[in-house]
């Protein structure tokens, strides 16, 4: 789906070793991390170039996969010590329930940008810390169409520097929680209304299997979710969600409400991929023709 337009998009974000338990099973450091997801998912939209860390023991395997997706890994860094690694489990598919953390390498994380990467026209800032994310925007050079994605414990312990962030970013990505957690407000549209007042052009807030909400300051975008009949595991959702929406905008370009909503309905196709096997298994699987395929049935079903 790429093409010769396609102009390539920056991820900043983490690269970990996954261990999850769902429903359906069980399995031990895994590929995962935001910019993981987020490249498998961009990738047949646009170039990704990747800004991360991983240590001595990430899995040659692994390496392989950011290769065979022809992803950029010049900012793709390797230090002494251990990859960052996470465990979880769910109980209910749209929240995780975290047993283990530990940053390892990641803990170190300071992001500096390739030469090259400064004067990347799409810019995705993972759910970093929000000062991580400024240090990113101090290196960028031009004018980037930039967005932003978030957690939970940014908005619990570093408010203040997110509301700062907004200001200076042009599409800000939260889930339903994050965004009542960010406004203290219960209803969404009320939500996306009060973000939107913080400084970005669009306001994105993914709803899982509901669907997702855009908003400009004036119009609402709305979709449903696309009915996948098995989640087998939702690590990774949002931030293939978040790739496949900036691979569209890259390969489309600018910010018009159409282009936003085509790219809103791709990321959610994409997404449905992710949620179907563990890790990276859905989105292996998502060929041209099979995200094509799904695409169009989604369109008739959501009636756009």
């Amino acid at each position: 789906m790429k093409n010769s337009k396609s102009k390539p998009v920056v991820v900043i974000g983490s690269i970990a070793l996954d261990t999850v338990k769902t429903p359906y099973g069980e399995v031990q450091n895994v590929l995962g991390g935001s910019a993981t997801f987020f490249t498998l998912a961009a990738r047949l939209f646009a170039p990704v170039q990747v800004v991360g860390v991983i240590g001595e023991d990430f899995p040659e395997k692994y390496l392989k996969v950011f290769k065979n997706s022809k992803a950029d890994l010049e900012g793709l860094l390797k230090l002494p010590g251990k990859t960052f690694r996470w465990s979880g489990s769910y109980e209910n598919p749209n929240e995780a329930i975290t047993h283990d953390t530990q940053l390892n390498v990641f803990g170190e994380f300071d992001p500096r940008l390739p030469e090259h990467y400064r004067k990347t026209p799409y810019v995705f800032l993972a759910n970093i810390h929000p000062a991580l994310q400024e240090r990113v925007l101090s290196q960028l050079e031009g004018k980037p169409l930039i967005a932003c994605d978030t957690m939970n414990h940014w908005i619990s312990s570093h408010r203040k520097e997110l509301i700062a962030l907004y200001k200076n970013v042009h599409i800000v990505f939260l889930n339903e929680g994050e965004a009542k957690l960010l406004t203290g407000e219960k209803l969404l549209v009320r939500a996306a209304r009060q973000i939107y007042s913080t400084g970005p052009q669009w306001v994105i807030i993914k709803k899982g299997e509901h669907g997702v909400l855009g908003f400009d300051g004036k119009d609402f975008i709305t979709l449903p979710g696309f009915p996948t009949e098995q989640v087998v595991d939702t690590t990774g959702a949002g931030d293939s969600f978040a790739g496949a929406f900036m691979g569209y905008l890259a390969k489309k370009g600018g910010l018009k409400k159409n282009i936003i909503q085509e790219a809103l309905a791709y990321a959610t196709v994409v997404a449905s991929f992710t949620v179907e096997g563990f890790s990276i298994q859905g989105l292996k699987k998502m060929t041209c023709s099979a995200l094509e395929k799904r695409y169009q049935k989604f369109l008739k079903m959501a009636g756009v």
